[in-house]
This record gives structure tokens, sequence and C-alpha cells, in this order.
């Protein structure tokens, strides 16, 4: 409910105030990097301990 009442708001603020939405998206894009950044560096650290195909093939780099 929280989260409804949260993009409603987000959604009233970007009427209102047109470049929010590209600030929400940069925002969002970002903490998306960081996130798929993070995963695949644990993961690139766990490679050391366990040989898998799979984590392999789609971590190569």
């Amino acid at each position: 409910m929280i989260l409804g009442i949260i993009l409603i708001v987000a959604g009233v603020l970007i009427a209102v105030y047109p470049p929010l939405l590209s600030i929400i998206v940069a925002s969002v894009l970002i903490l998306i990097g960081i996130g798929v950044t993070s995963i695949s560096y644990r993961f690139k650290k766990m490679q050391k301990r366990f040989d898998d195909p799979f984590l392999d093939f789609f971590f190569r780099f």
C-alpha cells in the first residue's frame, strides 16, 4: 500500500514538474547499474571457491 502511495505521489510530481522524470529514470538506472556490478563482483569472488560452468558462461568478464 505504501508503494502505491509513493507511485501516485511520484506521478503527480512528474505531472507538475516534468524534469523530475529524467531525475527519477537516471537514479533508477544508476541503482540498477550498481546492483548488477555488485552482484557480478560477488559471483566472481564465489567463482574462485566453486567451479560452476553456469557462472563461468554468464559472468565471463
